[in-house]
């Protein structure tokens, strides 16, 4: 990945405080995250669980409000939820009286920003693109759970959002489509040219799909480490058994464990 490429997320000095009101107690979340992600790369985060991965995701997507710094989209303040970025969730969400079609269209409803028929011919486009094609009129419910997933996806993609943000999308996986569906997301972004930030458990999962892989410390999060994967740009699942991934394996699973040994936790990513 292009170091020169400019950044299409940029985080500065972000801090994020919680408040209980059932306890009456603030509980600080995240604690100066600096993190950027440039032009067409895919970053990772990992981290002891609960450390404020997924509320970092969030607060990128709009969804939370920061209590200190910045996130910046293309160089625009993060306030709220916007069309240039989509998440895409564990669970697929889908609404089960759609057909795959509909549901990748819904985005596109409600913007109300091009007529039916355009809507109807980039709905069928990216359900080819996920590899679906022929299931367009196929209800949730007759589909696999990674089917499922990749029509999230492609519902995700339809608005032609900037900054795609996976949260933990294959979790719900059984190993064998999980993997399959990181190789395919890898061809997906590819086509689209788009950016993204993954959030994942599984530290094989982030060194595959990422160009840099970002540690986040124990709670209130803190980057521990961005660590660059220098691993060749075009992924295969057998690039998994040579050692130069095995190492990056275990130096992030090292900086994992430390986190999780401080805060008295025990290692789960």
């Amino acid at each position: 990945m292009d170091a020169q490429r400019p950044a299409k997320m940029a985080a500065r000095g972000v801090r994020l405080d919680y408040f209980n009101e059932r306890i009456g107690q603030t509980l600080q979340v995240l604690d100066g995250i600096d993190l950027s992600v440039r032009e067409g790369e895919l970053v990772s985060i990992v981290g002891p669980s609960g450390c404020g991965k997924s509320t970092f995701l969030a607060a990128v997507d709009g969804l939370i409000n920061v209590d200190g710094g910045e996130i910046r989209v293309d160089g625009h303040v993060v306030t709220k939820p916007g069309s240039d970025r989509a998440m895409v969730f564990q669970n697929d969400s889908l609404f089960p009286w759609r057909t795959v079609q509909q549901n990748v269209m819904y985005g596109l409803e409600l913007q109300r920003k091009m007529p039916k028929s355009a809507m109807i011919d980039r709905a069928r486009s990216l359900v080819d693109l996920v590899g679906l094609k022929g299931f367009g009129d196929h209800f949730p419910h007759e589909l696999s759970g990674g089917m499922r997933q990749r029509v999230n996806i492609a519902r995700a993609l339809a608005p032609d959002p900037q900054l795609l943000l996976l949260d933990e999308p294959f979790a719900a996986l059984d190993a064998q489509t999980r993997e399959f569906m990181q190789a395919e997301l890898l061809k997906i972004l590819e086509r689209t040219r788009k950016t993204a930030l993954f959030i994942t458990h599984q530290i094989d999962e982030a060194i595959f799909l990422s160009s840099r892989v970002a540690v986040f410390s124990a709670r209130p999060a803190k980057i521990k480490e961005v660590v660059d994967i220098d691993l060749p740009d075009e992924r295969k699942l057998s690039i998994k058994t040579q050692k130069r991934f095995h190492e990056l394996q275990d130096h992030i699973w090292k900086l994992i464990d430390e986190e999780s040994a401080r805060s008295g936790l025990i290692a789960t990513a």
